[in-house]
């Protein structure tokens, strides 16, 4: 009998979906090909439907055995604020198209909530596993492997976990072939073997800058950069800035007590960061006053030169001193009192690129 062939699969090791149709996921027969196509990904940039044009560096790659599929399937466990449980997500239609599944066929995808204190109840297995169809034989290894999922999914502070393909093997062997999780960051401080695993890849500089300086800041690719203390304030700023037909450049919370320091920090981000046109900070002065928050834009602004026009509303507390104070700085600023005018005319000077005079 001739040797038995043995097949690899090799996987691009991104922070992102859809792989496999982008190139990221190959099988090939011998270490040879293990070896070529393994330098071939590496340092590859590689541009899935979640990655945006520029795609993602190929850093690693995880090479495997294939195994004999004979079903797939998709489940996913994630954290529903509307339920306040944890809400177990099942198809067996899993694989690559999971997400026209999603959006074509969404009936084919069931959804089960589970009880954070009292976990699964067999009901809730059995409930599972008969919408997935799997044989009588794997209910044991099917509710021992939702068991393990769920005190993975509570005990190491996750908010999502999802095993795409979840699989039957020829051998009839219910194996979780490929998955993600993202897990909770403000919960790592109580997750330190979690910490050691992270190096931080997924973050850009900026990002990685922000966080040392103690910032709530995510890049996004509008014209209208914004900075805001308290984050329903940033929500409901990114959402006027949407709805006057701009576009948010970013989520940038500096907090109840913002300070000089972290205001003029949070300016050097904004700058540095977006493809910005416009700027618009927007200043509830509740726990600090205005004219205190107004003093630390000021001085900040007057250590870094604006790249962008400014328009700054400010309310609360002292507001009326904060304004006056912005207006006799001799800074270019534009001041508005009304949250709806100042989103509005930040989308208008962005768009327009003019500068305040």
């Amino acid at each position: 009998a001739g040797a038995l062939q043995i097949s690899f699969v090799i996987k691009a090791q991104i922070f992102a979906g859809g792989r496999g149709k982008a190139g990221g996921v190959v099988v090939v027969n011998n270490l040879e090909e293990v070896r070529k196509v393994s330098e071939d990904l590496l340092g590859k940039s590689l541009v899935t439907e979640q990655t945006g044009s520029e795609g993602e560096k190929v850093k690693q790659v995880l090479i495997e055995k294939t195994c004999s599929i004979k079903k797939e399937y998709y489940l996913s466990f994630l954290v529903s604020s509307s339920l306040s449980q944890i809400l177990v997500m099942a198809s067996e239609e899993g694989g690559v198209d999971i997400e026209k599944v999603a959006h074509q066929t969404p009936e084919k995808i069931f959804r089960v909530p589970v009880s954070i204190e009292k976990g699964f109840s067999e009901e809730e297995l059995t409930k599972l596993f008969e919408n997935l169809k799997l044989t009588s034989s794997l209910f044991p290894s099917f509710c021992n492997l939702l068991k393990n999922l769920l005190r993975l999914f509570t005990e190491k502070d996750v908010n999502l976990l999802e095993i795409n393909p979840l699989i039957v093997s020829d051998r009839e062997e219910l194996i979780a072939l490929d998955g993600k999780m993202i897990f909770d960051e403000n919960a790592l401080f109580r997750q330190e073997d979690l910490k050691k695993l992270s190096h931080g890849e997924a973050k850009t500089s900026i990002e990685k800058k922000a966080e040392k300086a103690d910032l709530a800041f995510i890049p996004l690719d509008g014209n209208v950069a914004c900075m805001v203390n308290g984050a329903g304030l940033a929500m409901a700023t990114m959402d006027l800035i949407q709805f006057h037909g701009g576009s948010p450049a970013n989520f940038l919370d500096v907090g109840g007590g913002a300070t000089k320091e972290k205001i003029t920090q949070a300016f050097e981000i904004l700058f540095e960061s977006s493809k910005a046109r416009a700027c618009l900070v927007n200043i509830f002065g509740g726990i600090m006053r205005c004219d205190l928050l107004a003093e630390g834009l000021i001085e900040a602004l007057k250590q870094i030169s604006s790249p962008l026009p400014v328009v700054v509303r400010l309310e609360g507390t002292r507001a009326k001193e904060g304004r006056r104070m912005l207006a006799e700085s001799g800074l270019k600023l534009i001041s508005a009192e009304d949250l709806n005018e100042a989103a509005k005319l930040v989308v208008e000077i962005a768009g327009k690129n003019i500068c305040p005079s």
